[in-house]
């Protein structure tokens, strides 16, 4: 459904770090920058890329805007979650656990990255 998701950070390098350690956990290599000083981690799925606003402003996080990445089990969303911690970022949300949602069971943890931005792990569980 997406191409690309692309994240305003205001330390470039203090999200690449924080990025480079909770997407390593899924299998993630680390970003990499292009010539305008953005750092953009690539998939066979999509483009996850982090730059400063173009407009010169200070990047701010949306209310209400969660961005979620998919981990094959709970014990990488657990690994996710700490190594986010470790890197910089910040618990919100409910401690990591089992939620439901619309019928589904899925396992999640959710951080705000150095930038403010909330985003989660997700592994979904099957239904029995």
């Amino acid at each position: 459904m997406f191409s690309h998701i692309m994240l305003g950070a205001n330390d470039i390098e203090k999200s690449r770090l924080f990025y480079d350690a909770i997407l390593g956990v899924l299998g993630h290599k680390p970003g990499v920058f292009d010539d305008k000083g953005r750092c953009f981690y690539l998939s066979d799925s999509g483009v996850f890329a982090l730059t400063k606003p173009i407009n010169g402003e200070a990047a701010t996080h949306g209310n209400g805007m969660t961005i979620g990445f998919v981990a094959s089990s709970p014990e990488l969303v657990d690994a996710w979650h700490a190594a986010g911690v470790a890197a910089g970022g910040q618990t919100c949300e409910e401690p990591p656990g089992v939620r439901s949602s619309g019928g589904r069971q899925l396992y999640l943890a959710y951080l705000r990255d150095p930038s403010g931005n909330k985003i989660c792990a997700t592994h979904y569980m099957s239904v029995a």
